[in-house]
């Protein structure tokens, strides 16, 4: 091998390592999206719309989830209980779940009923302070991509295709943060009763 070829070979390896060795260039994630004000901006973080939450379709028979689940136990108020509460039963699925309004949600619950997934429960907290005006925020994408229906500063429902969705905020006097939950249910019919 000629010298020059040698000389092109090692200068070549150079860039090769420097390359390799450089630092990638730092981005932001969707967590990380943010306002110059130090808000985070619903309509551009990815994990103000509520479809992130939805994971697998509904309608998925349980014994064929994408992901592995855990049965969560719920005690709910005999008052509120159907008659076909045996047949519903809630799961949390073996990692962590997707973010949603810039945080990890807790709970994440995947529900059944008659083996078939139906509802998706999801809830985070944000500080108190900040808490009404992100609900704010988020309700109106959420409403501005679905058929809206009526909204008071603490609840947002609506429809976007076969999916409803209802949230609520919870501020508790004394507390130092609110709670923000949703749930998104099948409201076509047809995937809950598939054969």
């Amino acid at each position: 091998m000629s010298r020059s070829a040698r000389q092109f070979l090692a200068v070549v390896a150079i860039a090769l390592l420097a390359a390799c060795a450089a630092r990638a260039p730092q981005t932001l994630g969707p967590a990380d999206t943010v306002k110059t004000d130090g808000k985070v901006d619903a309509k551009t973080d990815p994990s103000y719309d509520w479809h992130v939450l939805v994971l697998a379709p509904f309608g998925i028979l349980l014994k064929e989830s994408p992901l592995p689940l855990h049965e969560v136990l719920l005690f709910h108020d005999e008052t509120h209980a159907s008659g076909d509460a045996e047949n519903k039963d809630c799961f949390s699925i073996d990692r962590p779940p997707p973010r949603f309004m810039g945080k990890q949600p807790d709970p994440y619950l995947w529900c059944f009923e008659h083996d078939r997934l139906t509802r998706v429960e999801a809830s985070v907290r944000l500080s108190t302070k900040d808490a009404p005006q992100a609900f704010a925020r988020a309700c109106a994408l959420w409403q501005g991509a679905a058929a809206p229906l009526p909204v008071d500063g603490n609840s947002c429902d609506g429809r976007n295709g076969s999916t409803a969705f209802s949230a609520r905020l919870v501020l508790t006097p004394g507390e130092t943060t609110a709670l923000v939950s949703v749930t998104l249910s099948n409201v076509s019919g047809d995937a809950a009763h598939a054969p």
